[in-house]
């Protein structure tokens, strides 16, 4: 950049802008020094295959105490051309801590999706971290009716943010079934600043193998963005591999190029092989930490990059046959 006869680097003006408040609020975590491994792209259609053939399906979206993603996700499920249905928890009393385990059981058994927004349930305390809406979701009630929902009724299941880590507290993500959460599993954890984060980052998409990417090709790029303090995946290389293998690592952090990184300007909360995004094994329960339900014509006129990610439209071709 030149100005008054001199030239200044944007690199410099950055620096000048963000560091004088580095020492009581970092932007960035200490990059990882290792490369992030590139993963196999993988491209394949799904393992099954709907049964129905609906013109705007239904979308059930529970909320709980403390979420705050509910109407953004329920918009960009109407622009997709599905209907949306929220649902807020009552749990004050027991009566009503029954009557909307009830009501929740009801309404997925008359919706095609059922999508986890994100926010910060139950105030994300202690360690939040999707907990609250795991323990919801464990009750037998509702167990029941999202196993039918995916495996009777071939249903779909999402979950943004504290969704996804909702799912991955189940097993949803990566099992595709509910399972107890051993010490040894895939999990999301603090990012490694050790605070909340709330940017944009570029995301790559691996395996279209899930409905949710069926409109998206390996390699895509898009510009997303992200608010979490939890969003971490950590995971074993073995396990990370195996998942791979199967096609389920669906997104990775990556820098401009759409080269996967652990530098902390790009993977900011230092995920495990860069990963963004993961998959049951047949592809349909999608949980991912960036908030692909936040864009609009003048939202982040300001940031570059596509910002333009088709899961919603994907959801619900997938029920037109």
């Amino acid at each position: 950049m030149e100005a008054y006869g001199e030239t200044i680097s944007l690199a410099d003006l950055l620096t000048a802008y963000e560091k004088p408040l580095d020492s009581i609020f970092p932007r960035r975590a200490a990059s990882i020094e290792k490369p992030a491994p590139l993963l196999p792209e993988v491209s394949a259609i799904p393992q099954f295959y709907v049964h129905t053939n609906l013109p705007r399906p239904r979308v059930f979206i529970p909320t709980m105490p403390g979420n705050n993603c509910e109407v953004d996700s329920a918009r960009a499920f109407e622009r997709a051309g599905a209907v949306s249905d929220i649902f807020i928890f009552r749990n004050r009393d027991s009566a009503e801590l029954k009557a909307s385990v009830e009501e929740m059981a009801e309404r997925i058994s008359h919706a095609q999706i059922v999508m986890f927004p994100g926010g910060f349930s139950a105030g994300d305390e202690p360690d939040g971290s999707g907990k609250f809406i795991a323990a919801v979701f464990r009750n037998d009630m509702l167990k029941e009716a999202m196993d039918k929902l995916l495996h009777e009724r071939d249903g779909l299941a999402l979950g943004i943010c504290n969704g996804f880590q909702a799912l991955i507290k189940l097993g949803l993500v990566p099992y595709g079934e509910f399972k107890p959460l051993t010490s040894d599993a895939p999990t999301l954890t603090f990012n490694t600043i050790g605070r909340h984060l709330s940017r944009f980052v570029t995301t790559k998409v691996v395996s279209t193998k899930s409905p949710w990417l069926s409109l998206c090709k390996p390699g895509d790029l898009y510009s997303i963005a992200i608010s979490h303090g939890e969003g971490r995946f950590i995971a074993s290389d073995e396990q990370i591999k195996a998942l791979a293998a199967n096609g389920q690592i669906a997104t990775q952090y990556t820098d401009f190029e759409g080269h996967p990184t652990y530098d902390s300007r790009f993977n900011p909360n230092g995920s495990s092989w860069a990963v963004e995004g993961i998959t049951s094994p047949d592809g349909r329960v999608l949980g991912k930490m960036g908030h692909t339900e936040r864009r609009g014509e003048n939202i982040a006129k300001n940031i570059c990059g596509n910002k333009y990610q088709p899961l919603f439209e994907a959801g619900v071709k997938y029920f037109k046959g």
